[in-house]
């Protein structure tokens, strides 16, 4: 539910709803809460509830760069291993978001902006890798694919996505790293903009 954004940074959770949608009984329901908090991805308050966690403008500065880290790994990997067909499958995601980038459709752009990281990681074919990435992507999904966005910080993630896939399609595994570590800059800039304060210089 996290990671699908079904739930946002702030909610509060609905035990009961849970429960019912889940099939379970409260008592395992709050022993996963209680796991989601010492993952820093729920706040447990007393007589409040749970709620889930807000993002502070300090741990953007230090999640996104490792988010950088991860996701250069990958498309550097994924260049040296991935198929005709598999860059051609993203080459179809990448034309599509696109559209819906010209047609002003952002939902359908999160979409699939999403669904091309996410190929990136399966490309690479490293299970450890993928997993150190859903895990801290739950962590900053919230503001990472939902984050408000001028159309220039927009504008300026598909100029991003458009040299990503230059670097692919030339299986440039160095340049492809290269652009994803500076796209993340980009999303932390967007995201401090979006959190209500100018970027620090270092996420320009």
């Amino acid at each position: 539910m996290l990671l699908r954004g079904e739930l946002r940074a702030g909610d509060k959770i609905n035990e009961q709803a849970l429960c019912a949608r889940f099939g379970v009984s409260r008592t395992p329901l709050r022993e996963a809460l209680k796991v989601l908090a010492s993952s820093g991805l729920v706040v447990l308050s007393p007589n409040r509830g749970a709620s889930v966690a807000r993002i502070t403008p300090q741990e953007v500065d230090q999640l996104f760069p490792i988010m950088g880290a991860l996701e250069a790994l990958a498309g550097e990997i994924a260049c040296a291993r991935i198929s005709d067909a598999g860059i051609a499958e993203i080459r179809r995601m990448h034309d599509e978001m696109v559209r819906h980038f010209r047609e002003g459709d952002p939902a359908a752009y999160m979409k699939l902006n999403r669904a091309i990281h996410d190929a990136f990681f399966a490309a690479a074919g490293n299970a450890e890798l993928t997993q150190l990435y859903q895990t801290l992507l739950v962590r900053i999904h919230a503001v990472r694919f939902t984050a408000k966005k001028s159309p220039e910080r927009w504008a300026e993630a598909v100029r991003d996505h458009e040299e990503m896939m230059a670097a692919l399609e030339r299986r440039d595994g160095a340049r492809l790293a290269a652009v994803l570590k500076e796209h993340l800059k980009h999303k932390s800039g967007m995201v401090h903009e979006s959190l209500g304060e100018d970027a620090p210089a270092a996420a320009e």
